[in-house]
């Protein structure tokens, strides 16, 4: 039995529906799931013991010593990502003097904030769900919001500073590499090929028959609506989730150069 965890966001669970109810051929293989929030998925794999999981790419470079990425799976930004809000009018040089909420020291959303906005030293770290509130209430002055909530920040009155996907573009001319889904190394080459292939078959399963993972979906997305989950899977899940392919790791090379190069990660 092999563990498995991934978030409850409409992307991945479309992605590992496939997966969880067997509807592919799984080799022979079994898997425990459980479903985490992002942040607390980067620190599992920062602490080990799991043997899959879905991260954020700055989490995976920090841990290639130890985990193997599936070429199946992740999750690249074309023209969006995470997104710098405010509820009032600043600009980027206004950063350094305000507080800033961001969802999770080791989401690539921290890293390319880290990049854009170097100045900044007032940081909360939180739950991605609670940073309009934040916002909103004014414990913090600005955030970056990730996943469902960039579909649904201007409804509550909220205005972008920063698109961090299209500052990401418009630097690398690359499409922003959001997570990806790790093996251990541990698990050996032979378990390690057969995970790359059934990670594969669930993607391509779940593109050929939507319908079929959309009640797995619903459940673990409760309080978003059919539209918000459509956009979001439409957003995230596209031929690089099917296989990195060539563009998916040349973006991958860049953002592993920029964070070495700007000290985010150990040569």
């Amino acid at each position: 039995m092999l563990s498995l965890a991934i978030s409850p966001c409409p992307n991945d669970t479309f992605i590992f529906d496939a997966i969880i109810h067997n509807r592919i051929n799984l080799e022979g293989l079994k898997f425990d799931c459980q479903l985490h929030d992002v942040e607390t998925l980067n620190n599992m794999a920062l602490n080990g013991g799991i043997d899959m999981l879905k991260v954020s790419f700055f989490t995976y470079l920090l841990l290639q010593q130890n985990f193997v990425l599936l070429d199946s799976g992740s999750a690249m930004g074309f023209g969006n990502g995470p997104l710098l809000i405010s509820k009032k009018d600043y600009t980027l040089e206004d950063l350094p003097g305000l507080t800033v909420a961001i969802p999770g020291q080791y989401t690539t959303a921290h890293m390319l904030f880290r990049i854009a906005s170097p100045g900044v030293k007032k940081k909360e770290f939180m739950m991605f769900s609670e940073i309009e509130d934040a916002i909103i209430t004014g414990k913090v002055d600005a955030g970056v919001i990730i996943h469902e909530n960039r579909f649904t920040y201007e409804q509550r009155g909220l205005k972008k500073i920063l698109d961090l996907g299209q500052y990401w573009e418009q630097l690398t001319g690359s499409p922003i590499p959001l997570g990806g889904i790790i093996a251990r190394k541990g698990l050996g080459y032979n378990v390690i090929n057969k995970l790359n292939r059934i990670m594969y078959r669930s993607v391509e399963y779940a593109l050929k028959h939507p319908a079929e993972a959309m009640p797995f979906v619903r459940e673990h997305a409760q309080e978003m609506d059919d539209e918000v989950m459509q956009k979001h899977i439409h957003l995230y899940v596209n031929e690089n989730t099917l296989s990195l392919g060539t563009g998916g790791k040349v973006a991958l090379a860049k953002l592993q150069k920029i964070a070495r190069d700007k000290g985010l990660i150990k040569a």
